[in-house]
């Protein structure tokens, strides 16, 4: 379809596109391949920064003038008392009586509260700890062990001579008696206190030991811990009744099992 241009008189024939004020041409066709992209611009490069300035360097200082440090007190340590447990309360042991300082001679036979009857074998000089003094050598009778007793000690450690026959006749009365010396609960309890009258070093409270244990033995099996009682109360007190009673151990000991047959 052709639009007419009137000029004048003259009337010519334009042609025109399907669509007003646009060209003819139509755009070439591509030969089946996407047109390339054209590359992105580079991004803008960032502006160089200026270097950090240099710190200073620390100034240094001899280690003279650098002052020691304070010193810190030491914070105090709350120490326990080493005390040996005693009996439960209640419960008193009696402790064996102090007798004047012993003086022994070589031969004489002395009695040690944790070992039994010893013969004094020696008497020497040594030092020990920076101070010198005089020793005992007691060799025990019942063991052959060696103990060695200061000269100026002997009366805090419990160093005796042997009991007369009248003290002898005094703890066999105690093994006769019927009572029970301990009878707290439970038996770790009475362990304790029969330990303690052990350990205290007079006779008339090992004996105790000797006849509650030999009691014990009739109404029942003693324990580890009771036969250790047994056997150190009678290890203490037969050697030193055999001496007192001027008896032989084999006779003491069929006495002391008469005693508690009976």
């Amino acid at each position: 379809m052709s639009r007419t241009a009137r000029t004048g008189s003259v009337a010519r024939a334009v042609p025109t596109s399907s669509r007003a004020g646009t060209s003819a041409k139509s755009p070439a066709k591509s030969n089946g391949k996407r047109p390339a992209k054209a590359a992105a611009p580079p991004p803008p490069a960032e502006p160089a920064r200026a270097p950090a300035p240099a710190r200073p360097p620390a100034p240094t200082r001899s280690p003279a003038s650098i002052p020691p440090p304070a010193p810190v007190p030491a914070a105090p340590v709350a120490t326990r008392p080493s005390v040996r447990p005693g009996p439960p309360p209640g419960i008193a042991i009696p402790q064996a009586p102090r007798a004047p300082a012993p003086d022994f001679k070589v031969g004489d036979k002395a009695v040690h509260p944790s070992h039994g009857v010893g013969e004094v074998t020696a008497i020497e000089e040594r030092e020990i700890g920076g101070s010198r003094g005089k020793f005992y050598i007691l060799k025990i009778l019942d063991n052959g062990m060696k103990v060695m007793v200061a000269t100026s000690a002997a009366t805090q450690v419990g160093l005796r001579s042997i009991m007369s026959d009248k003290d002898a006749n005094n703890i066999l009365s105690t093994m006769r008696a019927r009572e029970v010396a301990v009878d707290v609960q439970p038996w770790s309890r009475r362990f304790r206190v029969y330990t303690e009258m052990i350990k205290s070093g007079s006779p008339v409270e090992i004996a105790k030991v000797l006849r509650d244990m030999n009691r014990l033995k009739f109404d029942k099996d003693l324990s580890f811990g009771e036969r250790r009682l047994l056997d150190q109360a009678r290890s203490l007190l037969l050697k030193e009744l055999a001496f007192a009673k001027k008896k032989t151990e084999a006779e003491m000991a069929d006495e002391i099992k008469r005693i508690f047959s009976a």
